[in-house]
């Protein structure tokens, strides 16, 4: 994906600005917590395509339960 398009494309949430991920695959948008996929070459600027980036990595499974404390005697 060229670079000058990236710096033409906003985030289609809050209209502020987007960076290329590490790996090319995403186009992360730091004010929203959000990366938007591109698929074959093309960014795919939807909010319901967005993934957040606070989320688990899928796959990960549920959050571990929180350690009980020892009742007190």
């Amino acid at each position: 994906m060229d670079t000058r398009l990236i710096e033409l494309l906003v985030c289609p949430v809050c209209k502020g600005p987007l960076q290329r991920s590490d790996d090319h695959h995403s186009l992360i948008c730091h004010a929203d917590r959000l990366a938007f996929p591109i698929r074959d070459g093309i960014p795919v600027m939807l909010e319901s395509e967005a993934v957040s980036l606070d989320a688990p990595p899928q796959g990960a499974g549920p959050a571990p339960a929180p350690a009980e404390l020892p009742a007190a005697d």
